[in-house]
């Protein structure tokens, strides 16, 4: 039997996406400075002329400060030895190359890190703190990046949700996640011997995933600026197949970032029918299953060989019935598609529960059938809250009673036996 929901909580989704995509985003500022990390090629360009570049330098400069700030990770002017003496001054005159503070470092016993970086502001009231998350795996080591401070979207069964809306990552500030996490795990030529820094056994930053807090497309501009320095050659040279963005469904700006950064997609889909996914994932009141499914269909260069991801939490009596099972069939049929089945991951006040692994595993079997690959995915740091839907900033943090419910039920294994 399927026991009762909790309430919806209020979406507080914005009726007017083009203010979200068109709103111009100021170069953000750490100690009075712009920062140079998170500005395209052309944005730096722009930075360089004025300060007097000459035009027919500029294209060099862009190049050898690209160099030095992404593929050797430096992040001082000074250390730029194939920039003049004269022009390094000048940087340092009037720019920074951005780093957040690091407030904590947590390492999971499965050896998942996860971040706790500060950043100011950027108005009035306190400095802001968001989580950024890595995963190592055979062969791979996986980035979580977040692009909010908070998420406006509540998902029922997300922690983050839980937390309040605070403002927007500049570019500079979702690109710095990256930047710092290569730092403390040594992954960059220049961060070999960083002080304090923790050698990840060989294990590199290989794969970024846009899953961390907040919704990407309702910060479109800075993510999408993002997600092109990630991709670019000259300097993080990830493939554009090892870059993800998740989305719980903005279905007008889905087609648009597909087209401009030619990322993977990810939907956190979590429901099979609309009345369901209103509760679970409330933007579906306003872009209901079908729009969503058909922007998918409309992704630009999906095919086999870039596949969708969708992602399905499953939940103790709500999401994970057999006939589920087939509905998410049925709907997604046509689409190439892969579905990764994530237990839910607990936490302190949740109104969820994680199914019993027999139920998951029947549920995948149907998937499987069906010819979709659809991977139980194991949970990981646990231990440090840096599991799917657990990330939540101390900007708001666990009061004692929580953490004391949470290292409980840690202790005695979750909800997975």
């Amino acid at each position: 039997m399927t026991r009762p929901l909790p309430a919806a909580p209020a979406t507080a989704t914005p009726d007017v996406l083009d203010e979200i995509v068109k709103r111009p985003q100021a170069v953000a500022t750490v100690d009075a400075k712009p920062s140079l990390l998170g500005l395209t090629r052309d944005k730096l360009a722009f930075a360089l002329s004025s300060i007097g570049v000459e035009d027919r330098h500029i294209r060099m400069r862009v190049n050898q400060l690209w160099h030095w700030m992404y593929l050797r990770g430096v992040a001082d002017f000074a250390s730029m030895t194939n920039v003049s003496k004269d022009l390094r001054a000048k940087l340092a005159e009037h720019f920074v190359v951005g780093r957040p503070e690091l407030v904590a470092e947590q390492i999971s016993v499965d050896g998942t890190r996860k971040w706790l970086f500060r950043f100011p502001s950027r108005g009035a009231g306190r400095p802001v703190e968001v989580e950024t998350v890595y995963i190592p795996e055979e062969g791979r080591g996986t980035l979580c990046v977040s692009s909010q401070v908070g998420c406006s979207l509540t998902c029922s069964f997300c922690h983050t949700g839980t937390q309040v809306m605070v403002r927007n990552l500049t570019a500079e500030e979702i690109v710095s996640q990256v930047v710092v996490a290569r730092e403390r795990l040594c992954d960059f030529p220049a961060a070999e011997k960083a002080e304090g820094a923790l050698p990840a056994e060989g294990r590199l930053v290989t794969n970024i995933v846009m899953m961390g807090m907040g919704e990407p497309l309702m910060n479109y501009e800075p993510v999408r600026d993002a997600l092109l320095i990630f991709a670019d050659g000259d300097g993080l040279s990830l493939s554009k197949r090892r870059i993800t963005l998740s989305t719980s469904g903005v279905v007008p700006l889905i087609p648009r970032i597909g087209a401009e950064t030619g990322v993977m997609l990810a939907i956190s889909l979590h429901a099979v029918r609309d009345d369901l996914r209103d509760v679970l994932v409330p933007i579906n009141k306003k872009y209901k299953l079908a729009e969503l499914l058909q922007a998918c269909r409309d992704y630009p260069g999906l095919s086999n060989a870039r596949r969708i991801t969708f992602e399905y939490v499953m939940l103790k009596g709500v999401n994970d019935s057999p006939a589920d099972a087939r509905e998410l069939v049925r709907l997604l049929r046509g689409i190439p598609a892969k579905i990764n089945l994530i237990p839910f991951n607990a936490w302190p006040g949740s109104a969820y529960e994680c199914p019993d692994w027999d139920t998951i595993e029947a549920f995948a079997e149907i998937v499987n059938r069906a010819g979709y690959a659809s991977p139980i995915r194991t949970p990981r740091g646990r231990d440090i809250l840096a599991a799917c839907g657990q990330l939540k900033s101390a900007s708001e943090r666990l009061k004692v009673a929580e953490r004391l419910a949470l290292e409980a039920m840690m202790a005695s294994g979750g909800d997975d036996d």
